[in-house]
């Protein structure tokens, strides 16, 4: 295993006063971490001065330009390093687990590693936007994924370079494992133990939920008009 070799984990942020403190300090107890860069997607709560508070590279955004926007707002500070990881802002103490993905990317037994995590007992909504990613990520590369919509990933540099810029929206998670399988890397999912703020079944999760799946079904069918015209 290369252990000298440079390591960034790249956070975007939106609203996350409440957890971005405990996530940010679960991530600087990884030993193989250097470099840290959040993103603030236009936050209108505390999340720019607690992340400032814990003395990471902070880049603010004024308008909100969605979670592929905001990723590649800080692309260009991390774009030179080793391995990439993108990790939720709202993973709290849970983001320690990130050390699970690295470690098989350091260890060049995967070129990106997805996290896996732990099935839940009470399911924010009816899994339809999962099961659309889940069918789509298995029709365009033969993958069988348990966790399609996770979004704390770590790959090469080459990976990272070659997948940029990320698409827009909810889409990107789904977008970047089938444009990453179908380069060839070698794709890894990883158990984890993580937890994140789960949307419920009420209007505001459901608006949520109707535009991921929105999102997840653009980037389909934009990848398949792209394969069919090729």
């Amino acid at each position: 295993m290369q252990l000298n070799k440079k390591v960034s984990v790249l956070i975007p942020a939106y609203n996350e006063d409440r957890f971005i403190t405990a996530t940010l300090q679960a991530v600087k107890s990884i030993p193989e971490v250097d470099k840290i860069v959040v993103v603030d997607d236009g936050s209108q709560d505390m999340t720019v001065e607690l992340a400032r508070a814990e003395g990471v590279t902070l880049i603010v955004s004024e308008q909100n330009a969605g979670k592929g926007g905001a990723l590649n707002l800080g692309a260009e500070l991390v774009k030179n390093d080793d391995i990439i990881v993108l990790l939720d802002a709202d993973l709290g103490l849970t983001a320690a687990e990130a050390r699970k993905l690295v470690l098989p990317v350091l260890a060049n037994q995967a070129d990106m590693t997805i996290a896996q995590f732990p099935r839940i007992k009470h399911k924010g909504g009816f899994g339809l936007v999962k099961g659309l990613a889940h069918k789509g990520i298995k029709y365009f590369t033969r993958l069988e994924m348990q966790s399609p919509l996770s979004g704390q990933r770590a790959m090469t540099k080459d990976v990272f370079n070659k997948i940029l810029p990320f698409a827009s929206g909810y889409g990107v998670e789904v977008a970047l494992t089938i444009n990453v399988a179908r380069m060839g890397y070698k794709v890894m999912e990883v158990p984890v133990q993580m937890t994140h703020d789960l949307t419920g079944r009420n209007w505001k999760g459901f608006v949520h939920r109707g535009k991921q799946f929105k999102d997840v079904l653009k980037e389909l069918f934009f990848l398949y008009f792209k394969k069919i015209s090729n």
